[in-house]
């Protein structure tokens, strides 16, 4: 069998790709900043224009301290939030003066068929040098043929004076297009920053 070498002059020679292959751009559709408040909501823009979209997730600052940054899915634009999920919870720390440090499944963070809201980040400290940042990929929401995964990957500075990787990934379970995507903090308002972009 040949092989085809293919040099620089010809791949610069590229101007377009054809439609069905992904490039991985990212391509920002909103940006929502949280100013002492309860939630931050995109109901629209997420639909069938893309196969993922990513939620960047920047500063996130409790105003309770310890409280956690979590998140849920609408099949009905945001009427309500209860989609079920299935998940699981891995995450890392290590303390500030070097006392401890770990890598863990955290099994009371997961859920298993619930309709309640994902933990993202848990701890999370509101002194001013506190905070969360991560990014969650939602995975193809307008199917209605499979269920919809996620991953999550972030860091923050933990009440306790830990840095914390947490990771929860999962899916929900439910064939019906998720429109609408919910953040909200377990306790209190937040501020910070949340950017929504589709993956092409």
């Amino acid at each position: 069998m040949a092989l085809t070498k293919i040099s620089n002059n010809s791949l610069s020679a590229i101007s377009s790709l054809p439609a069905s292959i992904p490039t991985g751009a990212l391509t920002l559709l909103s940006t929502q900043t949280a100013s002492a408040s309860a939630s931050i909501e995109f109901t629209s823009g997420l639909d069938s224009t893309y196969n993922s979209y990513i939620f960047k997730m920047i500063d996130i600052h409790p105003e309770t301290n310890g409280s956690n940054i979590t998140f849920q899915c609408s099949t009905d634009s945001g009427s309500t939030y209860a989609t079920t999920v299935t998940s699981t919870y891995f995450q890392a720390f290590h303390f500030e003066n070097d006392s401890g440090a770990n890598l863990e499944y955290a099994a009371a963070k997961d859920l298993a068929q619930s309709t309640s809201f994902q933990n993202i980040a848990t701890g999370i400290g509101s002194d001013n040098d506190q905070n969360y940042g991560g990014s969650l990929q939602l995975y193809n929401p307008s199917s209605d043929t499979f269920v919809k995964h996620f991953i999550v990957n972030g860091n923050s500075a933990d009440a306790s004076d830990i840095t914390i990787n947490q990771i929860p990934a999962g899916y929900f379970n439910t064939t019906s297009a998720i429109d609408a995507i919910q953040f909200k903090m377990s306790s209190g308002n937040f501020d910070g920053i949340i950017k929504m972009y589709g993956v092409s």
